[in-house]
């Protein structure tokens, strides 16, 4: 009888036993992750007191974890991406906690994956949120050789990698199509890293929006991997001699950069120039006149793409792609 109910202890019934979650169980037994020495003990002493083997508990929880994932930041991040990558962690971490785990940051370049994998071989998470995604991506290269759950913030072309995204194309498409109706039909664009699955998502979005209504695309008013202050002026430059009638930015900090060129050129926004972003950050809020952008849930971002991973780590299938809403807010800098 006394073999019996060891049989059937489970992790489920030492925790309850004990007062403790099962995570604590778990980690108590494989000597991984946060747990207090007493705690520790407590566990260990229980478990030896009933005869229930760690073997047997191992094959009970199917595998015991580390109760760790991984995020992976881009090192090459702006000021103005700061923000959007803090609100992002604040949803990945509040979901990760819930659920028992905790987060290890890592950074890494485009070309560089090091940090990554010292991370994974040295067996230190349960999975990953890559936060950044690009045309090559060696990290999602690697991560698929290793076989590790990982989670994509932002899409990418690989085959069969789990993704979730703001619909940055359908968004840059519907406010590129607003300005068009608007009879701006000479619409230059100006920055992102040509690399970034973001910047190829939100140029398609431009593209797609001329083809929808017949507006050929002018690649000469199209100016990409253009970043430095100095390269942004001399974009804007251009584009005035090509009398655009709206300016886009890929994103804030170029848009900043562009709108100090036009007061310094003393272009009045929106009377004589119109200028919009594919991104509105809180860098461009007290800017007047209030600039015209797409808005996005930075926050809802980090909270589906921590608990899709969640999902694969237990074992569950998941929607390959998930996409997210937008916002199109129109504001002054467009007003005719």
């Amino acid at each position: 009888m006394e073999q019996s109910n060891e049989k059937k202890l489970t992790i489920s019934d030492v925790a309850e036993a004990l007062g403790v979650s099962k995570t604590t169980v778990s980690r108590a037994i494989s000597g991984k992750g946060r747990i207090g020495k007493n705690t520790r003990e407590r566990v260990l002493a229980y478990i030896q007191e009933h005869n229930y083997k760690p073997n047997a508990m191992a094959k009970g929880l199917a595998q015991l974890k580390t109760y760790n994932i991984g995020v992976m930041l881009p090192e090459d991040y702006t000021v103005v991406d700061l923000p959007f990558f803090q609100t992002c962690l604040i949803g990945i971490e509040e979901t990760a906690v819930s659920m028992d785990y905790d987060i290890l940051l890592t950074m890494s370049r485009e070309s560089d994956c090091t940090q990554l994998v010292r991370m994974v071989e040295n067996h230190k998470v349960d999975g990953v949120v890559l936060m950044r995604t690009f045309t090559k991506d060696i990290h999602i290269e690697y991560l698929k050789s290793q076989a590790i759950p990982f989670v994509t913030v932002g899409s990418t072309n690989y085959q069969d990698v789990i993704q979730v995204d703001n619909d940055h194309r359908s968004a840059c498409r519907e406010l590129i199509s607003i300005l068009l109706m608007k009879k701006l039909s000479h619409i230059g664009l100006i920055g992102g890293i040509e690399s970034h699955v973001v910047t190829q998502n939100r140029l398609q979005g431009y593209i797609d929006a001329h083809d929808q209504v017949g507006v050929p695309v002018n690649q000469d008013i199209i100016f990409v991997n253009v970043q430095k202050e100095i390269m942004i002026e001399r974009a804007v430059e251009k584009l005035m001699q090509e009398q655009v009638d709206c300016i886009v930015c890929l994103d804030d900090a170029v848009c900043m950069h562009v709108l100090n060129k036009l007061r310094k050129e003393e272009v009045a926004v929106p009377n004589q120039m119109k200028v919009a972003s594919f991104y509105d950050s809180s860098i461009l809020e007290n800017n007047l006149p209030s600039i015209t952008s797409l808005s996005f849930n930075a926050r809802e971002l980090g909270t589906v793409a921590c608990k899709t991973l969640m999902e694969i780590i237990e074992g569950h299938t998941v929607k390959q792609r998930t996409l997210l809403g937008y916002e199109v807010t129109l504001k002054e800098s467009t007003m005719l």
